[in-house]
């Protein structure tokens, strides 16, 4: 059954580290797990493609009941990163097996939003979708970490998000297409992005391997007090704030992520400021996948030989643009491509690059906690803000509402660059 498993999952893993040989700075794991996200992706970003038109023009919802939506996106997941975090650190890393579970869990509520047609309804799948999600994004990240050398992993997890980024590429085009073929169009959205999702399913049980091994160097660095001589638990994962640079991420993490607007929320804004037709809708994710694809390999990169937090930092400062393009008289189809180039650019400088930073300064034993524990608070942090940003647009409208919230990111990043001093960046 598990094919990587069948011809040693370790020594697929574990970099070569025999006399005259350099480790790959990219290992076959880190390529196996991206084109897993890759597929996933497809099938996912077919659904977010398309669900703001669904929910408002469709169902008719308020942009207030969208904000609710858009907040189980991101809030419900949070609730249980921790959960899968520590899940995968426990019993020999079962890191792939709590993987899957997401994995799997996501791709069986794609069909179900064939019969979700309230709020209620739609909101509970949502946030079953979203909890597969949050199983499997730290134990896909601490098998990332694992499998690479630790000054090499800016770039891999570059080479990870851009490949996660070729999904989202494709699939707002791969929904375009099935809209403008079919008669009943979100249904055959949905039907297709589950079949998508099984294949991503399928592909990380053949090709990832079951166990993953840390490089020497990367095992060395000290975990929480009174956690190095027994199995990690639970409580072991809120114990790693005791270290003081996981501590400095995870707060600013969270505090940006407070004014860090949804996705959905500013293509509405962009069609509607630029009066584009509501079939284009679904093509304005492109934009930002195409500049993330772009961008994420050569930032991951630069990370690893400069600063990964002061890129992480410089990434906001790029978003606070395109929030200022937004709000400027300047309209049409030039500046809604301007606002997609510095949106990807965001991406690309802080989505890898905060799990890379992460990752050098987790112990090995306790990746997917530290991984869960960062991303917890900025997934936490944005379904506030999703919540926060519905009902501003609902009470005062949705310039006034992205006028708020960019002055609150310039706040944010201000702050942030005291808290994440460079004295305090561990490259490795």
């Amino acid at each position: 059954m598990y094919l990587t498993d069948s011809r040693g999952s370790q020594a697929a893993a574990v970099p070569d580290t025999r006399p005259g040989r350099r480790p790959a700075a990219v290992p076959s794991t880190v390529l196996a797990l991206g084109a897993v996200s890759l597929i996933t992706d497809v099938s996912s970003e077919m659904i977010t493609a398309v669900l703001p038109l669904y929910v408002i023009a469709g169902l008719g919802l308020s942009p207030l009941g969208f904000g609710l939506l858009d907040g189980i996106n991101n809030g419900v997941g949070a609730l249980v990163r921790l959960a899968g975090g520590h899940l995968a650190d426990r019993g020999g890393r079962r890191h792939k097996a709590v993987a899957g579970l997401g994995y799997g869990l996501s791709a069986l509520c794609k069909p179900l939003l064939l019969l979700a047609h309230t709020l209620p309804v739609l909101s509970a799948v949502l946030a079953v979708d979203r909890t597969g999600k949050g199983l499997r994004t730290a134990p896909r990240d601490a098998m990332i970490s694992l499998a690479t050398e630790p000054a090499h992993r800016g770039r891999a997890f570059g080479v990870h998000r851009a490949m996660d980024t070729t999904g989202a590429l494709l699939g707002p085009l791969v929904a375009f297409a099935v809209l403008r073929a079919t008669v009943d169009g979100y249904d055959a959205v949905f039907t297709v992005s589950g079949c998508v999702a099984v294949l991503g399913v399928l592909v990380l049980v053949l090709f990832v391997p079951r166990r993953i091994d840390a490089p020497a160097e990367a095992v060395r660095r000290p975990g929480p007090p009174e956690s190095s001589s027994r199995p990690p638990e639970l409580r072991d994962a809120v114990r790693l704030l005791r270290l003081p640079e996981l501590r400095r991420l995870t707060l600013c993490a969270a505090l940006l992520g407070l004014t860090t607007v949804s996705d959905s929320f500013l293509y509405l804004l962009l069609q509607r400021e630029g009066d584009l037709p509501a079939h284009l809708f679904p093509l304005l994710p492109l934009g930002t996948a195409a500049f993330f694809l772009l961008l994420a390999v050569p930032l991951g990169a630069l990370a690893d030989r400069v600063s990964r937090r002061r890129l992480f930092l410089a990434g906001h400062g790029v978003l606070l643009l395109g929030y200022g393009l937004v709000l400027s008289p300047w309209h049409g189809v030039p500046a809604v491509v301007a606002v997609l180039v510095l949106h990807g650019t965001f991406y690309a400088a802080t989505d890898g690059v905060l799990a890379a930073a992460t990752a050098g300064v987790v112990p090995a034993q306790h990746q997917g906690a530290g991984q869960a524990l960062v991303g917890t608070g900025q997934a936490l942090a944005r379904f506030v803000c999703s919540l926060a940003f519905g009902a501003a647009w609902s009470l005062w409208g949705g310039r006034s509402a992205l006028a708020v919230t960019a002055v609150a990111l310039a706040v944010g990043a201000v702050v942030a660059s005291f808290v994440l001093r460079p004295t305090d960046e561990v490259r490795a």
